[in-house]
């Protein structure tokens, strides 16, 4: 079976960046003529700076733009209605495009309201991600009420901004709300070497903004230790989260849409000049017809320079019961059901034009999913996925 739901390809919006981070190597030997290039032009989207003013320190212009091209060629079981076994993707087009505004007013308040837009569709717009007010008078302690990141998983706390690999793991898509922006009430700071994050969120039925606030809430609570002082690394945090989900139907939609009722998560993040390695071990209770789901990431990378990385990832998961573990985004729609077990190995590299800010991704993945029911979830195969990633 040959899927080819294809996008509106935007390969040459790749290549022609992809052309631009060659260019960037070419200045090498001007580095500092470089930054201050992209220095200007990111200061663009700030449309006002004042410190002095008592009422409104700084105005931007925030949002990401990433597109993707993702094949898939593998096998796996026939599932009903399917005629071949061979099971083949392709897709070339916008992964996120977002765009919005962040105020700094009174000092301790930040205003930001973000939209998530789809070319596509008409119309363009699709919904809100964050629209929040933030008060953050200290380090230790600042309170956000409104949409925003549900932050815990080591994927799911991280923004698809700065990830190391092409797209979140599939721990990440198995165990975190895909969903993401939420309506919430947060409040986190850092004291001392302690990390703390705890909210309440609405589970309410999703309409674009805020929904309707009537389909349980989300407890979350997560609590972290920064441990470069013991390990000499420049980056060394632990964390561990947990999150308590009410029982709600899964029909309508909810915000939250993993149907988990209690998930822990410690993860660990560590950085030492060349080298680091990230990792995650995830487990969560199911109900509605959710089984109990286990889950593994293994991240090691290496920076050959400031601009070139390579990263190798290993994610494992496992559910008790059958059809309990979900394929990656792309993965996916090639194979239309779940299995039990899925494997990935993936292998890839980044080239940072200018950061996290502008920089190009790509990964190849070997994919093994386990389908003890034998009821078209099982596969093997290997998935490419490139990208160009723009955020300011």
């Amino acid at each position: 079976m040959m899927n080819n739901k294809r996008k509106n390809p935007s390969l040459m919006a790749i290549v022609t960046f992809s052309s631009l981070g060659l260019g960037s190597q070419a200045m090498a030997n001007e580095p500092d003529v470089f930054k201050s290039l992209m220095d200007d032009a990111w200061d663009k989207v700030v449309l006002y700076k004042n410190p002095e003013n008592p009422y409104i320190q700084k105005l931007a212009f925030t949002g990401r733009a990433q597109l993707d091209y993702a094949m898939i060629e593998g096998d796996g079981d026939i599932a009903a209605g399917v005629n071949d076994s061979d099971l083949d993707y392709d897709f070339g087009g916008w992964r996120r495009l977002r765009g919005g505004f962040k105020a700094t007013v009174f000092n301790d308040f930040t205003l930001h309201a973000e939209g998530d837009f789809e070319t596509d569709e008409n119309p363009w717009y699709q919904r809100l991600t964050d629209a929040y007010v933030a008060w953050g008078p200290c380090e230790a302690f600042e309170l956000k009420v409104g949409k925003q990141g549900m932050a815990f998983t080591l994927d799911g706390s991280t923004s698809s901004k700065e990830l190391l690999t092409i797209d979140r793991n599939n721990l990440s898509n198995n165990f975190w709300f895909t969903n993401e922006y939420v309506p919430g009430i947060t409040a986190s700071g850092k004291i001392g070497n302690w990390l703390y994050n705890a909210g309440v969120f609405t589970q309410g039925e999703e309409d674009g903004e805020f929904g309707n606030f009537d389909g349980g809430t989300s407890w979350l609570a997560s609590i972290g230790y920064d441990l470069s002082g013991l390990t000499g690394g420049d980056e060394s945090l632990v964390m561990l989260d947990y999150v308590f989900n009410e029982e709600t139907p899964s029909n309508p939609s909810i915000f939250t849409n993993r149907s988990l009722g209690n998930v822990f998560s410690l993860n660990y993040r560590f950085g030492k000049e060349a080298f680091g390695f990230r990792g995650d071990m995830t487990y969560a209770d199911g109900f509605l017809g959710q089984s109990d789901i286990w889950g593994l990431v293994l991240m090691p990378y290496y920076n050959f320079t400031d601009k070139l990385q390579a990263v190798f990832r290993y994610t494992f998961i496992e559910s008790s019961d059958d059809n309990g573990v979900r394929f990656a985004r792309y993965e996916s729609e090639a194979v239309g059901n779940r299995g039990d077990q899925y494997q990935e190995a993936y292998l890839g590299l980044n080239y940072f034009i200018y950061g996290h800010k502008l920089k190009i991704q790509s990964g190849l993945q070997y994919v093994s999913m386990r389908d003890q029911a034998d009821d078209g979830g099982a596969f093997d195969g290997l998935a490419w996925t490139t990208g160009f990633r723009l955020s300011w």
